[in-house]
């Protein structure tokens, strides 16, 4: 049991966010420090066997525009893109963090959505965060089951932090 309890101390996860657009920090305050906390709940939840490497980026629009035509072929901006790097070390004995990936978010189409939806910037930040760290661990939302899975991990890991049901309108 000691060396469970030492190696969940040991492990350090890394969480990065860069933070590329200044208006991200007028219109939420810390906004990288939220991040942090966003995502650090979603890898508590997973509780992959090493250590996590992530980087979150704080974009604007045009910035998410292009990731989304160049990677997705859609020439429009969209609010959060996932790009996985690789998978966790299979047994665990990685001795760097593994480097999952990157979430980009887009503030633009963020402010508005979480205005259209009555929801606070940070709110949505958090579901957006949490629904990015999901898929750079393989969990999507293509065919309805593996939706349903991962919007119940959402709504559990966004419960935890205190955010409400982003889904519950929808139901």
């Amino acid at each position: 049991m000691k060396g469970d309890t030492r190696r969940q101390s040991t492990r350090r996860n890394r969480i990065a966010v860069r933070v590329l657009d200044g208006a991200w920090k007028q219109a939420l305050p810390a906004p990288a420090v939220k991040c942090r906390r966003f995502a650090a709940a979603a890898l508590r939840t997973i509780d992959p066997k090493d250590a996590i490497e992530l980087c979150i980026v704080l974009a604007d629009d045009g910035f998410v525009r292009d990731l989304n035509r160049a990677w997705r072929g859609q020439d429009r901006p969209t609010n959060v893109l996932s790009f996985p790097a690789g998978e966790p070390h299979p047994d665990g004995s990685a001795a760097e963090p593994t480097n999952l990936g990157d979430v980009v978010v887009a503030l633009g189409t963020t402010a508005r959505e979480a205005a259209a939806q009555g929801k606070t910037l940070s709110d949505h930040l958090a579901h957006l965060v949490v629904h990015g760290v999901l898929h750079l661990f393989g969990h999507d939302h293509v065919k309805a089951r593996a939706a349903a899975a991962m919007e119940r991990m959402e709504v559990s890991i966004l419960a935890g932090l205190g955010v409400a049901n982003p889904y519950a309108a929808a139901a």
